[in-house]
């Protein structure tokens, strides 16, 4: 095949005069029950066999895809571990994505953490070690061939959603090479599980610029790239090559930037937010995220947001995204640029960020003017996480850092002081990394503050009363932008776009949960919660002047949930 040339699918979705949709197959027998595009098992009908040359490959027995959802939930509580069940997940993704999903989407609360966090991190940690077969595209600085040639070779013509790492920077487990892929393929899960994003029009990508993770060079079963990770002007060259060749083979596509380190995630995002629409999920996906628990917390004590006074903890990528993002809530409450920096300190593991001290670039515009801080009381030049919360008045701690229980009973005994109702988000993920355990934070507050995790935690009982602990999980936000700005065609995906995702959460959860005070809403409510941020989004892109399609129906939230790809099976038939 030319290179230049774009691989033929192998089936395709057509409709017949009645309007009943089928796939028409281009491959038939043992190959079509090897793509887990076209696999139905043992759902293929007595007479779609006969066409498609399959009988006595399949057991006698037809099953609807309810009987095959049943018999894989009952081998996925068989297993006793959280590896063990996201390995058997990943083999049934693998050979059949309708069964797949429709196993997720009838079991979320168990399956969710299982297919991203927490269990994910140890899914990207043992990737290599678990492979079994080739999913998405590997683009690596040891390519014989370049990106465009090898987007051309891949055989989906109208990829809509990706999601691309470099994997130097993954959950709170760092670069993990190669490995990270496997955050791209559970990333993109969520796009169709929460977002309604059909599997047929995503791909998963890794971009492979090496590693500086030792153990992965000494690991026999490592399979990716073994040499130092390329940084500055040759990891942004690849970057270019890459989007270069997405922009040409899939002109429509949305990208997502994910898990990038926090010395390349600026640049990239700056450098292609209008090349390609694209959006960088730590950065915008996070603080959009706290934004909304933050807007649900403040309004059901019946506080303005910008009544409180924000603790950032953490500025990486995540953590400045949050500040921004927080920022960005404030101004569109009214107060001007300088008042809105002024309620949010940041604080890295050297301390408060503030002008003079040194720090990277990106983190300059976060820092607080030495003005501000004249008056602090510290005992050394830069005002530690204690001497923030008490000098700066501190109601609401995000902690972003990736440093497990960092928030002691001393820190948050420090926020109480200052407020009725504290607000202690602790967002780090895994739950290895995670800042607080909700229990002590409740206990230590005797159930005054409202708490929020990144990895989910069950609910706490004190002094007979429950508390349910919200996740603050970017899976409310990103599939729900990603699907927005794909219904529209967005040539570039706004900040304004990703503030309505934060808001249009908010306005969800208080809807349906403010009375029981819950900041998030249950992972179970993922696709609705999707579907109210993506028609919300969507209205955002053509009011931004940035929509491709603007002929777009009065009732979004009805469009956007008739869109939504669905797991079902639907008849074949010979192409």
């Amino acid at each position: 095949m030319n290179a230049a040339t774009p691989a033929a699918p192998t089936f395709g979705v057509v409709g017949d005069e009645g309007g009943e949709r089928a796939v028409a197959v281009r491959v038939t027998g043992e190959a079509l029950l090897r793509s887990p595009f076209t696999n139905k098992g043992t759902a293929f009908s007595v007479d779609e066999r006969v066409e498609l040359g399959l009988v006595g490959l399949l057991p006698p027995r037809v099953e609807s895809l309810e009987e095959q959802t049943a018999r894989a939930y009952a081998a996925f509580l068989r297993e006793t571990t959280p590896l063990g069940r996201h390995r058997l997940l990943r083999r049934i993704q693998d050979t059949n994505e309708v069964l797949f999903y429709a196993l997720l989407q009838d079991h979320v609360h168990e399956m969710l953490p299982v297919v991203y966090t927490p269990t994910v991190g140890e899914g990207v940690e043992r990737f290599s070690d678990i492979y079994e077969v080739p999913r998405g595209l590997s683009i690596s600085i040891e390519d014989p061939r370049s990106p465009e040639d090898i987007l051309a070779s891949y055989p989906v013509d109208d990829v809509r959603m990706i999601v691309a790492t470099d994997s130097s920077a993954i959950l709170g487990i760092g670069d993990q090479g190669y490995n990270g892929l496997a955050i791209s393929i559970g990333k993109l899960a969520l796009y169709t599980l929460g977002g309604g994003v059909s599997p047929l029009r995503t791909v998963p990508v890794v971009l492979d610029v090496g590693t500086d993770r030792a153990a992965l060079f000494d690991d026999p079963s490592y399979l990716g790239v073994r040499q130092k990770r390329l940084r500055g002007e040759a990891h942004l060259e690849l970057v270019r090559k890459f989007v270069h060749a997405v922009r040409k083979r899939w002109p429509k596509a949305v990208v997502q930037w994910e898990d990038f380190g926090k010395e390349t995630a600026f640049d990239v995002l700056d450098a292609f937010r209008d090349v390609v629409p694209s959006f960088n999920d730590d950065i915008q996906g996070t603080g959009a995220v706290a934004l909304a628990g933050l807007l649900a917390a403040t309004r059901s004590q019946k506080r303005a947001l910008s009544e409180e006074r924000f603790l950032v903890y953490g500025a990486g990528a995540g953590g400045a995204g949050v500040a921004r993002a927080i920022r960005d809530g404030l101004e569109r409450e009214g107060l001007s640029r300088g008042e809105a920096s002024s309620r949010v300190f940041v604080v890295d593991s050297r301390g408060l960020l503030v002008e003079g001290r040194a720090m990277e670039a990106y983190k300059r515009e976060l820092a607080q003017p030495a003005s501000a801080v004249a008056g602090f009381s510290v005992a050394g030049k830069v005002p530690s996480l204690m001497e923030t919360i008490a000098n700066g008045k501190v109601t609401a701690l995000l902690g972003l850092s990736g440093q497990a229980a960092s928030f002691d009973e001393a820190v948050v005994r420090a926020v109480s002081a200052n407020t009725t109702a504290p607000i202690i988000f602790a967002l780090s993920n895994p739950t290895s990394v995670c800042e607080a355990v909700p229990a002590d934070v409740l206990r230590w507050t005797k159930g005054r503050a409202i708490v929020a995790t990144g990895s989910p935690f069950a609910p706490v009982e004190l002094d007979g009363a429950t508390y349910a602990i919200g996740q603050g999980n970017n899976a409310f936000v990103f599939p729900g932008l990603g699907f927005g700005a794909i219904v529209t065609e967005a040539r570039t995906i706004t900040s304004g776009m990703v503030a309505e995702a934060a808001y249009a959460l908010a306005d969800f959860t208080l809807e349906r949960y403010g009375d029981a005070g819950l900041v998030y809403p249950p992972v179970e409510d993922i696709r609705d919660a999707s579907v109210r941020v993506a028609a919300r989004v969507a209205a955002r892109a053509v009011s931004d002047g940035v929509a491709g399609r603007v002929d777009l129906p009065d009732d979004l939230e009805a469009y956007v949930r008739r869109l939504a790809w669905t797991p079902r099976y639907l008849p074949f038939r010979r192409a």
